[in-house]
């Protein structure tokens, strides 16, 4: 009888309990797990970081006492401006404004992390993070002062205010976030959920299975039956002993 006996905690059906490895692999497929897309957006995040810092720091050390630069025709140019507003130089009068904006910008984005079980929406975060924190650095620690910082822009295309890396990123961020707000994938990735279909290995919707004229799923052993079609007599069973016949 011992042997019989299951381990404590465990339930006799197999099933585990909820926090067991089993139980949660068990689960089926579903949306990606948390950890893994927070690191995807860290990652692309850091990323746009370090390519509009170290772009911005070149064309400091290059482009601050030069005339500019002109490229492919005049098609890109590359100029040192300093930009003491928001993107593509809006807002110059109100440098500090801007600056508590992209904080609070960051403190969103990093509080919807929470919630993040989507690839589109990692990468699409991913971009604003590390586009808001690229300005936001400027606004820091760049000259005039803590808070009033100038940006550093410095690529113009014909008929286009300058701009950097970091603007170009925000503003693919918001492209993107649009796109999939339009589309209907949320952040958490559970659009099945919402359908109350399950998910397909790949967060997918799956379509359930046609059924039958009889109401049974193709494969069900047994075929419908047709009411034209007679069914013979069951032979009657014998008599039982001591029961009399006709």
């Amino acid at each position: 009888m011992r042997g019989l006996q299951t381990a404590r905690g465990t339930a006799l059906n197999g099933a585990g309990s909820a926090g067991d490895a089993d139980h949660e692999a068990a689960r089926g497929p579903g949306p990606a797990p948390r950890p893994r897309r927070i690191r995807l957006l860290i990652t692309v995040a850091v990323v746009v970081f370090v390519a509009d810092l170290v772009s911005k720091t070149i064309v400091v050390a290059t482009l601050s006492h030069r005339a500019p630069l002109r490229l492919l025709g005049g098609l890109l140019t590359l100029r040192e401006l300093r930009n003491s507003g928001a993107a593509f130089s809006i807002g110059t009068s109100v440098t500090a404004v801007f600056t508590l904006i992209a904080l609070a910008v960051i403190v969103a984005i990093l509080r919807t992390a929470r919630r993040l079980r989507s690839v589109p929406w990692a990468v699409t975060l991913g971009l604003l993070l590390g586009g808001a924190a690229g300005n936001l650095g400027d606004r820091l620690f760049r000259s005039p002062g803590f808070l009033r910082g100038h940006v550093v822009d410095w690529i113009e295309l014909p008929h286009w205010p300058v701009f950097n890396v970091a603007d170009s990123c925000i503003v693919c961020g918001g492209i993107l976030a649009v796109l999939l707000a339009t589309r209907g994938i949320p952040i958490d990735g559970r659009r099945a959920a919402a359908s109350g279909l399950p998910a397909g290995p790949g967060g997918e919707t799956m379509t359930p299975i046609a059924e039958d004229t009889a109401g049974r799923p193709p494969g069900a052993r047994g075929a419908p039956i047709d009411s034209s079609t007679s069914i013979p007599d069951r032979p009657s069973a014998p008599g039982l002993p001591g029961e009399g016949r006709p």
